[in-house]
C-alpha cells in the first residue's frame, strides 16, 4: 500500500479544511473536486464565480460538493477583522494601507484564513511562485519555535521503496546549522509518512575521502544533529552510493550503522537536492510527491507550477495528515 493510501485512511472523516487560493485553474478545481467526492477533506476554493465555473468546465467537473469563496465578496466585518489580525501580527512593520493592499492579494487572503483559523491548511503553486507562496507564510504564519528556516522535502516511492529527499526547493545555500535544521525536520516528515528515519547527509566525499570547505560543513551539521537528537541514526558525510548500497556503505564506511541503510537524504545545497530528486523521477521512475514545507507553525503547500491534478490531489492530503 502506498503512504498515500494509508494517509487517505488516517484523513478521511476528520473533516479538515483545506483552502486553494487558485480557484481559477482547472487543475486546482479537478483535485478539489475528487478530494470532495472521496470524502477525504472539505476543499475550499477561492476565485469569483464565473473563474472558479470556467475552470470546472475546462476540467470537466462537477464542483456541487466543493466549497467557494470570492474574496472580493467576503463579508465587510469578517474583512475588518482580517485586516485588524494581519496589523497585528505584522507589529508596525507595515500600514495599514499597505495591509490592505496585501489582503488584496488571494495568496494573502488565504494564509490568513489559515492563520485565523478558518482552515486546516493551504495548498497553493499551481499558479503563484514559490516566492508568492512562502512569503506570505514567513510573514504571517512563521517557523515554529527554534526553527529558523523552512525547507522543502519530497516522498520518493517506487513499490515498496519510500525515502524523503530535502532540501530540494527552498534554500539555495546551507551552511551547517541549516543542514542540521533540515535533517530534524527530514526526521519528523519521515516519521509522519510511516518512515522510521536513518538519516544520511550527503556529500561528495565519504568520511574525508575529499577535502574542503563544503565537506567540513556537512561534518559539522552532521555533528550538530548529533548533540541535538542523540537518538536520532544519522551520519555524514556520505556520498549517495554509500548512503545508499550496502555492499558500498560497507566499504567506504565500515563503521556507520547508517551507511548503506538510509532512507532520509539531506542534501548540501537546494541544487544537488533539486537535480537528484528529478533525476530519480525521470530516470529512476520514482514518484516524487510534494514539495512539503517543514518547518511552518501550520501546514502550508507550495506546488510546483508543472503540479498536475493528481500531484496536487496528493498534496492535499499530505497537508490534511499534516494538520491532523
Amino acid at each position: 500500500m502506498s503512504f498515500i493510501e494509508t494517509l487517505k485512511g488516517q484523513v478521511r472523516k476528520q473533516e479538515k479544511t483545506i483552502v486553494f487560493p487558485e480557484g481559477g485553474d482547472p487543475r486546482v478545481v479537478s483535485a478539489a473536486a475528487r478530494l470532495a467526492a472521496d470524502g477525504l477533506i472539505v476543499p475550499l476554493v477561492l476565485g469569483s464565480d464565473a473563474e472558479i465555473q470556467q475552470a470546472a468546465s475546462k476540467a470537466h467537473v462537477d464542483l456541487s460538493a466543493v466549497k467557494a469563496l470570492d474574496p472580493a465578496a467576503y463579508p465587510v466585518a469578517d474583512r475588518q477583522a482580517m485586516r485588524g489580525a494581519l496589523l497585528e501580527r505584522r507589529k508596525g512593520k507595515n500600514t495599514p494601507a499597505e495591509v490592505d493592499q496585501m489582503l488584496s492579494d488571494v495568496s494573502y487572503f488565504a494564509t490568513m484564513l489559515v492563520y485565523m483559523g478558518k482552515v486546516d491548511g493551504m495548498v497553493s503553486g499551481a499558479v503563484h511562485s514559490t516566492g508568492d507562496t512562502v512569503r506570505p507564510a514567513l510573514q504571517i504564519i512563521k517557523t515554529k519555535p527554534g526553527i529558523k528556516r523552512i525547507s522543502g522535502a519530497f516522498i520518493m516511492q517506487k513499490g515498496d521503496q519510500r525515502y524523503v529527499f530535502a532540501d530540494c526547493a527552498i534554500n539555495i545555500e546551507l551552511d551547517a546549522a541549516t543542514m542540521a535544521e533540515v535533517a530534524l525536520e527530514s526526521a519528523n516528515t519521515a516519521k509522519l509518512f510511516g518512515i522510521d528515519p536513518t538519516v544520511a547527509m550527503l556529500s561528495f566525499s565519504t568520511k574525508g575521502s575529499a577535502k574542503g570547505d563544503m565537506v567540513t560543513k556537512v561534518q559539522e551539521a552532521t555533528a550538530l544533529v548529533h548533540r541535538q537528537a542523540p537518538d536520532l541514526a544519522v551520519d555524514g558525510e556520505l556520498q549517495f552510493d554509500a548512503a545508499i548500497v550496502p555492499s558500498v556503505g560497507q566499504l567506504k564506511a565500515p563503521q556507520s550503522a547508517v551507511a548503506g541503510h538510509a532512507n532520509v537524504f539531506v542534501f548540501p545545497s537546494l541544487e544537488a537536492g533539486n537535480i537528484g530528486y528529478k533525476i530519480a523521477q525521470r530516470l529512476g521512475g520514482f514518484t516524487a510527491v510534494g514539495p512539503i514545507l517543514q518547518g511552518l507553525n501550520a501546514p502550508i503547500a507550495d506546488l510546483s507550477r508543472g503540479a498536475s491534478a493528481d500531484d496536487i490531489y496528493q498534496v492535499a492530503i499530505i497537508t490534511a495528515a499534516q494538520a491532523l
